[in-house]
């Protein structure tokens, strides 16, 4: 069903940012700081692959991410939503429920046999296709997907994720640059300040993950192994 109640984008951060606490897919940890993919330190790590295995919130997120979508990049503005390999793959099909659209979704890369496809599903050259992720921290991963849809002739000007992470200043920047716009539910900034409104971690804790926030790459820096 297409959803047609459009609450302010600040409530909808503060219910995502909820959300996710309550799940406990946001995980805070400054004295043994987790390593992302990137091989970095970093006192959060975020999972929101969580979130399909809780209907409630599950469906009350993909509603939001439908009406951020609409709200902000138009009502028809769309004829196809492709899922990120993998994580962005359900939550494409949730939305592309919503917007009443079909659904594709783009491999990382071609599978190696057969047609050697990186899109599965039907794409058309022209068709004007959404992207959906779970969350974006720099941007990077998502321009390999833009332009493996751009590659079959179809349009990918948008994407559209449930988290980003916001503390990166050139993200949007870059994603522009390759003609890309961000839609987003909530950032860091929005988890930070739910989980000291609700209490989910100690003032210490908090205090810390505020610092990373504030200059992400002097606080990597600074622990980085030696």
């Amino acid at each position: 069903m297409i959803p047609t109640s459009f609450p302010p984008k600040d409530e909808i951060a503060r219910l995502t940012a909820r959300a996710l606490l309550e799940i406990k897919a946001v995980h805070f940890n400054a004295e043994t700081p987790f390593t992302l993919a990137s091989g970095l330190p970093s006192p959060t790590y975020i999972d929101c692959r969580k979130l399909i295995s809780y209907p409630r919130i599950r469906s009350t997120l993909m509603d939001f991410l439908a009406i951020t979508v609409m709200r902000e990049a138009g009502f028809e503005a769309f004829d196809n939503i492709a899922g990120g390999e993998t994580a962005g793959i359900p939550f494409a099909a949730l939305v592309a429920e919503r917007l009443a659209l079909p659904m594709t979704y783009v491999r990382k890369k071609p599978k190696g046999y057969g047609r050697n496809a990186r899109i599965e599903g039907a794409m058309s050259e022209g068709e004007r296709v959404l992207l959906v992720e779970d969350l974006t921290t720099d941007g990077g991963s998502k321009l390999s997907f833009v332009d493996a849809i751009r590659e079959t002739g179809a349009v990918c000007g948008h994407t559209a994720v449930i988290f980003y992470y916001g503390i990166f200043p050139d993200t949007e920047a870059n994603l522009g640059a390759h003609g890309v716009r961000l839609h987003s539910l909530c950032t860091w900034w929005d988890v930070l300040a739910e989980a000291r409104a609700s209490g989910a971690f100690d003032a210490a804790t908090l205090s810390e993950v505020e610092s990373f926030l504030k200059d992400p790459r002097a606080w990597q820096d600074a622990r980085k192994p030696a």
